[in-house]
């Protein structure tokens, strides 16, 4: 039975393929297969914002990763979770609407780049957004992806703004105009109190178009190649293997973990490493897997003075009721918002031009990240280093596509990383002990008041140290030997296949990695259908 044949195949319904899906059937001259190994997005907690704390660990729309046992972090296995199902990590992320700094995509640009510097890149920003800031030479208003500002102020949350200008940190209202540096409320990825992922954003819209087809429980296992052409993919569904061809292109958006490892049981990576794992080589490309980066989250955890916490909400019958009743009747409250609503960027080293951490802070506290909140009124203040010189690898352990790969990030193996993560955790204490803020701190309850020096504060990071969720760089855009994409997004050294995720990102981006990938997806898709009309 011959092969069905579209004219673009996508590999991934998440941040980027719902977006690819819907630019490149726009116009109706192309036909498009999206493919998701996940299900439909139906259950209600992906669409109602706290709810991330629902799909944590939820076996159907979770991968639920673990990485390996990282020397850096006390040799312990880091659970990364990763979305599974329509919308992909945009149906189970803290909606964080965040872009990065321009000198990030500058940067890009000076890697030899062309065309992703910030001025490049904010006409698609601008075009993926409808941003209730309003239309301005940063935004835009009728975009898909909606970012909605935080209406009702937290009195925890004001608190913990006034003990950042106590320091020194001025007030920000808006976080996406290439310069983040300040204190404020976040915007998030939701529209009239409900989740917007980009399965909401992107694909509802373009589901009823006829040449777009999407198929869901349908895991591709390898891209098909006739020499250096990509043909098509085989995927597995529902028991059954298929084979589809692509009669313009493979797309990869699988994400950085997984399209790294798809392009290794395809017989592209390093030689070495396939040879290891019985893959025939197609194309030896060293880059593929390796560049891993990742934001490090080390949250210190307070006992608030005030039942007034997220903690308090649902621990009581009584307030769980309300704010249910907030939610439905006005959209409103805490279900509406999900766990972060404090945003902090700021320079903790002397020689940092632009931030260098970024705080999410939250009002409740728990163990582990979307874990039971504890029994006390509690709060958050979780810090990042935003552009960490660690790097680590993404390696399939065997031809099988159906088992993870192995991922090593390198957490803390530099000395870079090691200074600023000490630094922004004495931060973070600095603010807590501010006139601004100590009224709202019973006590600290994570890491307590024993953590003292250097060593004791790194020992804390190694200890309790986990992802903030951003893993990226797998296949890096570049034009150096390690390179994997080319500045359009195509794989070097085969024809008819691009990668279009976080993976490509040479390096990580200094803020939150969603808003960063529809861009991405959202200027791919102008390169494909230029490439088509030519």
């Amino acid at each position: 039975m011959e092969a069905r044949t579209y004219d673009y195949i996508v590999v991934g319904a998440g941040s980027a393929g719902c977006v690819l899906a819907n630019r490149l059937t726009e116009s109706g001259r192309h036909s498009v297969l999206l493919l998701e190994a996940g299900p439909r997005d139906n259950y209600i907690w992906i669409h109602i914002p706290i709810g991330y704390g629902k799909t944590m660990f939820h076996p159907a729309y979770n991968w639920g990763f673990y990485t390996e046992p990282d020397p850096g972090m006390h040799d312990r296995k880091i659970y990364w979770p990763r979305g599974r199902g329509l919308g992909g990590s945009s149906s189970i992320n803290g909606l964080i609407y965040v872009r990065g700094q321009a000198e990030d995509y500058d940067h890009w640009a000076a890697l030899g780049n062309r065309g992703w510097a910030w001025k490049d890149v904010l006409p698609y920003f601008i075009r993926s957004e409808s941003n209730d800031l309003g239309a301005s030479a940063y935004h835009g208003a009728d975009g898909p992806l909606s970012a909605s500002s935080i209406g009702a102020k937290h009195e925890l949350v004001e608190a913990f703004i006034r003990g950042a200008n106590d320091i020194g940190i001025p007030r920000r209202v808006d976080f996406n105009t290439g310069d983040n540096e300040g204190v404020g409320y976040y915007q998030l990825t939701t529209r009239r109190g409900w989740r917007c992922s980009t399965a909401v954003a992107y694909l509802k819209p373009a589901r009823g178009r006829r040449n777009l087809t999407v198929e869901t429980d349908a895991q591709v296992t390898g891209v098909r190649l006739d020499g250096a052409r990509a043909t098509g993919v085989t995927y597995e569904r529902h028991g059954a293997t298929i084979e589809v061809a692509a009669g313009r292109e493979v797309l990869l958006s699988a994400g950085a973990l997984q399209s790294p490892q798809l392009l290794q049981l395809s017989g592209i990576g390093p030689a070495a490493l396939l040879a290891r794992r019985g893959v025939p080589v197609t194309v030896d490309l060293p880059g593929v897997g390796s560049n891993l980066q990742d934001h490090l989250q080390l949250r210190l955890m307070y006992e608030c003075t005030k039942p007034i916490t997220t903690n308090d909400d649902l621990h009581s019958l009584y307030r769980k009721m309300k704010i249910g009743l907030q939610w439905l009747l006005f959209k409103q409250g805490p279900l509406a918002i999900g766990i972060n609503q404090g945003a902090l960027f700021t320079r903790v080293l002397p020689e940092s031009k632009t931030p260098d951490v970024q705080f999410h802070f939250g009002t409740l506290s728990a163990d582990l990240a979307g874990a039971q909140p504890h029994g006390f009124p509690g709060f958050t203040m979780s810090v990042c280093q935003l552009r960490p010189e660690s790097r680590g690898t993404v390696e399939i352990k065997s031809r099988n596509a159906k088992e993870p790969p192995a991922m090593q990030p390198n957490y803390l193996s530099t000395d870079l990383d090691r200074r600023t993560a000490i630094a922004g955790m004495k931060l973070a204490r600095h603010i807590s002990q501010t006139p601004g803020m100590a009224p709202y701190v019973k006590s600290e309850y994570r890491p307590g008041p024993t953590v003292k020096t250097d060593g004791e504060w790194l020992e804390f990071a190694r200890e309790y140290g986990a992802t903030i969720f951003h893993p990226s760089g797998t296949c890096k855009m570049g034009d150096d030997a390690m390179a994997v994409v080319d500045e359009r997004l195509k794989v070097r050294g085969i024809r008819g296949l691009r990668v279009i995720d976080g993976s490509i990102m040479p390096t990580l981006v200094s803020g939150n990695t969603n808003a960063p990938v529809v861009m991405i997806a959202e200027k791919a898709s102008d390169m494909i259908l230029a490439d088509a009309r030519s």
